[in-house]
């Protein structure tokens, strides 16, 4: 079943944890004892309704506060597809784990509150999305029952977001406007009786309708070694197989591929998967290769085909998203690891800070805190096999470990 990876985003109280709650329910995907606990406990704090956040804030802060502390990853199914829910919380000092959870997703869910319109927040919530080139937007605006169902301030919010989206940098980006109400059901999984005027889809509709753009079949392919095979039996006595994730396109069988770094060409001989011949492996597929050729391949050399190669560089230029709480300092020392690839990094200069709310940047800044965004100049001991963010997702993204800790301190995506 096709498997579509969403992540959630708004501001506190603009009712996330309310909607994937609801969205659990109206599809049936709560459990027996799970929706007995979430009645005795909207019992217990003296409401008349059902608190369908309680579905999902799995922290016991959570529950006290009512508020999504860390990235939760909820699932449910309907007869069409399955969904993997990234709920990620909406406070500014989180921002980190916003990246995070729209890292893997192929479409996302702004949430904005009709009695408050566009915040702060929203403008950094549809940066993100923006940075990370998620392909598919629903922007829901809750709380519609807070404003007696009025077209004109539904209309009045999809005005000032079009402000946003203008822009935006990520034009063939897909932005759908759904008015809920996440507490009532209203154009959740149902369409509203209260919204006459709206004659959309709902929340859920439009999620099974979307069709995400299938990046990685429609850029170059890349194929990290992460590990070679020679089982030196009997039976495959002079087998030597590669192991990894095709990243991007397909290789084929019969394909001219070069190998990266030593740009030794060869031919494909064979896919496998187990015991299992493929004539062909498709992005996302994780196979062993043999080559016609017997060619000295290690673990973190990457396959590629002729004329079609990455760059090989020492020196980047990135956009990080710093998650440490140690500060980033000019000159500080980080591991850098690029798919299977790890090597050593330098900062050797923040280039500018990047304001999340899409009113310009800061050149005067020398050091990152935590949830900070900025461009900064890499210094590579050794070159890695990378594209552009932009033109090759998987390709282009890496992390910086620090040394001493051992702490993921950012992610970063290659300009």
């Amino acid at each position: 079943m096709d498997v579509l990876k969403i992540a959630t985003a708004g501001s506190v109280d603009d009712g996330k944890s309310t909607l994937i709650g609801r969205l659990l329910y109206d599809t049936k995907s709560l459990t027996t004892d799970k929706l007995a606990a979430i009645e005795e406990k909207s019992k217990t704090n003296g409401y008349d309704y059902l608190d369908f956040s309680l579905a999902t804030d799995g922290l016991v802060a959570e529950r006290e506060q009512g508020i999504t502390i860390d990235v939760a990853h909820i699932y449910f199914s309907t007869e069409n597809r399955s969904y993997i829910i990234a709920d990620t919380p909406g406070h500014i000092e989180y921002t980190r784990n916003m990246v995070t959870g729209a890292s893997t997703s192929q479409a996302s869910i702004i949430l904005i509150d009709a009695r408050h319109g566009v915040s702060e927040q929203t403008y950094r919530h549809f940066f993100i999305n923006n940075l990370l080139r998620v392909s598919n937007v629903i922007v829901a605006v809750n709380k519609m029952d807070l404003v007696n169902y009025s077209e004109s301030v539904f209309t009045e919010i999809k005005q000032s977001f079009n402000d946003i989206i203008e822009k935006s940098s990520f034009k063939s980006q897909q932005i759908n406007f759904v008015p809920i109400s996440a507490l009532k059901g209203d154009n959740v999984a149902k369409p509203s009786e209260a919204m006459s005027w709206y004659k959309g889809e709902t929340v859920l509709n439009t999620l099974e309708k979307l069709q995400p753009n299938n990046e990685g079949s429609h850029v170059q392919p890349r194929f990290p070694v992460q590990y070679v095979i020679r089982p030196k039996t009997e039976a495959y006595h002079d087998y030597r197989g590669y192991a990894g994730k095709v990243k991007g396109g397909s290789f084929r069988v019969g394909d001219s591929v070069m190998v990266m770094p030593s740009g030794t060409i060869s031919k494909i001989e064979g896919i496998n998967q187990y015991d299992t011949q493929y004539e062909e492996a498709l992005s996302g597929a994780s196979v062993s290769i043999t080559l016609q050729d017997d060619i000295n391949i290690s673990r973190g050399d990457m396959l590629v085909k002729v004329n079609k190669a990455p760059k090989a560089e020492k020196q980047l230029s990135a956009t990080l998203s710093w998650m440490d709480a140690n500060t980033l300092q000019e000159g500080s020392k980080y591991v850098l690891q690029h798919g299977v690839n790890k090597v050593l990094a330098k900062v050797k200069q923040i280039n500018h800070k990047i304001e999340p709310d899409f009113s310009g940047q800061d050149n005067t800044v020398k050091s990152l805190k935590m949830n900070d965004l900025a461009s900064v100049s890499l210094q590579l001991n050794k070159p890695i096999y990378s594209d552009a963010y932009t033109e090759h997702k998987q390709n282009g993204a890496f992390i910086l470990i620090d040394q001493h800790t051992n702490n993921t301190a950012a992610v970063g995506f290659i300009e």
